[in-house]
């Protein structure tokens, strides 16, 4: 576990970086600076890039990670890096034609609620190509074990360059409506400097010729491009609904809920990055035990850190909405709902890595299908009677039941076991000290309410978790840190 650790760590430091600044965007400077309209409007157009992204990757990013460690040559791997960087190019060409033919309806479709929308729908494609390719080169440096700097592309470069462009903003040196265009311009700024980075560590020797297994390759291909949908849709597919039901300011308002409840997400995120590649090559060596230890590192380190997260979003959420317009306020019980969908999903380790590295995840993906098709139907009956609270309950029970579709698989077709007895203990553990702290509120202005509230949840979070020797990992950690400061 030392590289994952060690990466993880990093990877995890950067990604709440990011997540801050995120979170003065989204909390602030969003809501106030472009107002509800235009938040939504900038929202909803990188949601949708989001959703058709892996249709202009088609996989190819889970499949440079699964098939680079099998090659044995370095002319096999350099015919396989230039497949994925170039096949994927082929496919953009009938897709664009196939958008081009069909634009006036698409525009149609998407603005018929809300016409704010109709001058931005050629964005969508575009961010999502960039997406796509970003998505790409960064795999192209993780199969390198190098995953910290696309990381920090990711999850720093793109909100601190959406906190410059929403100052200019302020100070009125671009409009509202150019804040959008300049997105999709930072969106192509992180692909070029991310495919410079992926170049460096691995200098391309671009070659037109097919790897010998092709078809293997494009049959798991096309199984992750369905599968990514899946999990974009599951992810992003709530905003777009909305689009085509509500005003969308609503979408601005939701946003902001559902943005502080990806928050938990964030450790899985990070360590996933360097996971995966570990988890294809433990199946690969059918390394069963190996992989079932990693399962269950994984499952309980990411609980306690994602555990630690939730309490500090949930026992601070009250305080958190005093810092948003009132008009937001709505969205203090999507926090929760989406939170907790989300907490669930992190418990679960890198079962997904291990899912799409296997010969299985065929069956995983048509049950994925299912549920796209129960999320789109929940959010068409939950949304025009419920608004946002509808949709949020139409993504808890759809991700809830995704996640534990997926861990039922794993557990019963591949027999491993992400949880332990400690996993029972951490769920009690976190429960008892969300009751102890919920009801406690400060009566201070909240930023300086937020800030003891959680020194006061750290302290007791860590030293009950260290107690009862949840994670000997997190133990280690901890004892390292007290070591170094005894020493200091």
């Amino acid at each position: 576990m030392g590289i994952v650790l060690n990466q993880s760590l990093k990877n995890t430091i950067i990604t709440y970086l990011g997540f801050g600044v995120g979170a003065i965007n989204t909390l602030y400077l969003y809501p106030v600076f472009l107002g509800a309209t235009y938040y939504a409007v900038a929202n909803y157009i990188l949601s949708a890039a989001n959703v058709i992204m892996p249709l202009f990757a088609i996989g190819m990013q889970n499949t440079l990670v699964k098939y680079y460690t099998q090659y044995k040559t370095e002319e096999e791997r350099e015919r396989f890096l230039s497949f994925t960087v170039l096949f994927p190019l082929l496919l953009c060409i009938p897709l664009g034609l196939i958008g081009l033919f069909y634009y006036d309806d698409i525009v149609y479709f998407v603005s018929k609620k809300n016409p704010v929308v109709n001058e931005f729908i050629w964005l969508i494609p575009f961010i999502g190509l960039c997406m796509a390719y970003f998505e790409i080169f960064y795999a192209w440096a993780r199969v390198h074990m190098h995953s910290v700097f696309g990381n920090f592309i990711k999850e720093v470069g793109l909100r601190i360059f959406s906190l410059l462009a929403l100052i200019a903003v302020y100070y009125k040196w671009i409009t509202v409506v150019d804040f959008v265009y300049v997105t999709a311009g930072i969106y192509f700024l992180a692909l070029i400097v991310t495919m410079w980075y992926a170049f460096r560590i691995k200098q391309p020797n671009f070659q037109f010729t097919i790897p010998q297994n092709v078809k293997e390759i494009l049959e798991y291909t096309f199984y992750i491009i369905l599968s990514g949908s899946v999990a974009n849709l599951l992810l992003d597919g709530d905003k777009i609904m909305l689009n085509q039901y509500m005003l969308i300011d609503n979408i601005a308002y939701y946003s902001v809920a559902t943005y502080i409840a990806l928050v938990i997400s964030v450790p899985s995120r990070a360590m996933h990055q360097i996971v995966y590649p570990i988890t294809a090559r433990l199946m690969h060596e059918d390394k069963h035990d190996e992989l079932n230890e990693l399962y269950k590192k994984t499952s309980i380190n990411l609980q306690v850190v994602g555990g630690f997260v939730m309490l500090c979003i949930f026992v601070n959420i009250n305080q958190m909405y005093e810092l948003v317009p009132k008009e937001y306020s709505g969205g203090i019980v999507v926090v929760f709902m989406i939170g907790i969908s989300k907490y669930f999903d992190l418990i679960l380790g890198n079962n997904n890595a291990i899912i799409f590295n296997s010969k299985y995840y065929r069956m995983v993906l048509f049950l994925g299908l299912f549920l796209v098709f129960l999320t789109i139907a929940l959010n068409m009956f939950f949304i025009p009677r419920y608004g946002i609270l509808g949709s949020a309950f139409a993504t808890l029970l759809s991700i809830t039941l995704y996640s534990l579709a997926k861990l039922l698989f794993v557990v019963k077709r591949m027999h491993l076991y992400p949880f332990t007895k400690e996993t029972v203990s951490s769920i009690v553990l976190t429960t008892a000290v969300f009751v102890a702290f919920y009801f406690w509120e400060f009566p201070m202005y909240p930023l300086i309410a937020i800030t003891l509230k959680s020194i006061l949840v750290t302290i007791v979070y860590l030293y009950l978790n260290y107690k009862f020797k949840i994670s000997p990992e997190i133990n280690g950690v901890l004892d390292t840190i007290y070591k170094r400061i005894k020493k200091n």
